[in-house]
């Protein structure tokens, strides 16, 4: 069943993308424009947005509404709206294992001289129009026009919460690590990853299909308790992980000095010599292999490491106790399980 709502995913995404030079013109308003879009948006991804939004429609749906998933797909295309920016944000290069938009629009801009705008200012232009996409996306549904109001205003608060996530994120990292608290990476967590990654999808998806309060805030705090474990998972895979897993440079969230449960458990635990480094590492304008690498071993020897897998474990678990009590229908709570076990293998 995953496999099938995948594919079908995918057919949608491309027939997205073919419909933009023919609703909007896009090729004839800038031929870069509409081939630089398509060229990000139709990059291999997990697709894990859109995918959950179906999950919570389907498993409270009789039938699927046409245009579910073209509806669907607007998490999506808000997903690479959000990368683009942050790419901008992180100074990072590279998307899915290959050029992020910025550093597209950059390599098309080496051939004129003397122009006084840069690839970064090209993508930020693109990805306005990538976030007004996603918006023309989810109204694309056939569905109940008070259940269409209502999980339009979830996804409204997503993409609120997940640009106040940003914008903390980078004023924590003008914090000493240790005035960090544990609530505050989880603030950022939640924000920034949970509720719209897990948390909105599942809730939006469960409103259009018709489900009520009780049962969409169930299927949100199941997302939230999912999304702080990915998170967990992608921070330990940011520093021990390798490019062609994660798609970024394993040195990204050093150099971008990201305070997260690892860092911080191993701050807490260590030594004062190892803090200093975390320190020195944290402040430092540039960070090489020897930085990751000293890293590594004070995360494990003060065993941050095994403390994060623990956070995984037990978020994994709390999160199968909301779902126990849902109302989801049996084929999609066994496909949830099966995805959950999935992304969160170390």
């Amino acid at each position: 069943m995953l496999d099938e709502i995948k594919n079908k995913l995918e057919e949608e995404l491309s027939c997205l993308m073919r419909g933009l030079d023919r609703i909007y013109s896009l090729n004839k308003i800038s031929p870069l424009l509409s081939k630089s879009i398509k060229e990000f948006v139709l990059r291999r991804g997990k697709r894990t947005r859109p995918l959950l939004f179906l999950v919570g429609y389907l498993g409270f749906s009789k039938k699927p509404a046409y245009g579910l998933y073209a509806s669907a797909l607007s998490l999506e295309l808000l997903h690479d709206f959000m990368l683009v920016h942050d790419d901008i944000i992180d100074k990072s290069d590279t998307r899915r294992g290959r050029p992020s938009m910025h550093a597209l629009l950059n390599n098309h801009l080496k051939k004129y001289r003397g122009i006084k705008f840069n690839g970064q200012d090209l993508a930020i232009a693109a990805g306005d129009v990538i976030y007004a996409l996603a918006l023309g996306a989810f109204f694309m549904i056939k569905e109940n026009p008070l259940n269409k109001e209502r999980a339009f205003k979830k996804l409204i608060r997503a993409t609120v919460y997940t640009g106040s996530g940003e914008f903390i994120e980078l004023l924590y990292g003008t914090k000493d690590i240790a005035n960090i608290k544990k609530e505050d990476i989880y603030k950022i967590y939640d924000l920034k990853t949970a509720d719209y990654t897990f948390a909105s999808p599942l809730a939006i998806g469960a409103t259009l299909a018709g489900a009520g309060k009780t049962e969409t805030d169930r299927l949100f705090k199941y997302g939230l308790y999912l999304g702080r474990a990915f998170q967990i998972k992608d921070d330990i895979l940011g520093i021990f992980g390798n490019q062609k897993q994660t798609g970024k440079s394993a040195l990204t969230d050093l150099k971008e000095a990201k305070k997260t449960i690892l860092i911080w458990q191993a701050y807490r635990n260590c030594g004062d010599k190892d803090k200093r480094t975390i320190k020195n590492t944290f402040t430092r304008q540039r960070v090489g292999k020897s930085d990751l690498l000293k890293m590594r071993l004070i995360i494990r020897k003060s065993g941050a490491l095994d403390y994060a897998k623990k956070e995984i474990r037990q978020l994994v678990q709390k999160a199968s106790c909301v779902m126990a009590s849902s109302r989801l229908s049996v084929p999609y709570k066994k496909l949830l399980e099966k995805y959950a076990q999935d992304i969160l293998k170390i």
